[in-house]
Order: structure tokens, then sequence, then C-alpha cells
């Protein structure tokens, strides 16, 4: 599975972040569907789905999903999925780390 690193996000923030899956899809292979789910890579974070807001979108090779709140000091794992009209099921992961909140 592929990996990428996320620049790090401020707790009090949502955000959109986005998976690309473009390398890794014929051309005119199409995503059918998409999903997102997060994990605690490093640090404590009893409920680290709770970062997940709402569904994960496509357009295109990129999958869109929001990321709210988190656990300042925890490093997550973000794990998205997709399947494709050509009947893949393609993973890409990222690490993205809380950060406080400016005060």
């Amino acid at each position: 599975m592929n990996r990428v690193i996320f620049l790090p996000k401020r707790q009090g923030e949502t955000s959109n972040y986005e998976f690309d899956f473009l390398s890794s899809l014929a051309i005119s292979e199409a995503i059918s569907t998409q999903s997102v789910a997060a994990s605690v890579f490093t640090g404590v974070d009893a409920s680290p789905s709770s970062i997940i807001s709402g569904s994960a979108s496509a357009s295109g090779s990129i999958v869109t999903q929001k990321i709210t709140g988190g656990t300042v000091g925890v490093v997550y794992t973000l794990v998205c999925t997709i399947t494709t009209s050509a009947g893949q099921t393609l993973q890409l992961a990222a690490y993205l780390y809380v950060e406080p909140t400016l005060s």
C-alpha cells in the first residue's frame, strides 16, 4: 500500500484532504466506491474515527475526505479504499499529525 504524509492539521480546523489514485487507474477506469477510515499510528485517541466528518467523495482520480478535530500530539493513519469500474480494490494510506489550535 502506498503512503503519503499530509501537512499537520490544527486541532480546531476542519479541512478537506485528497487521496490521488491517478497512477493506479487505467485510462478509462473510474472510481466506483470510496471510503476513508482512521486509526492511531502513534499517540492515544480512544475514538480515532471521530476525526472523519461525513462521507468521502470522488472526482476523477481524486477522493476527498473532510477531517475535523483530533487529539493534539496524535499521528493518525488515514486509509482510503476504493473500488474501480474495472473491479480493482485499491488503498492509499496517509499520516496526519494534529497540532494545538492557535490561541
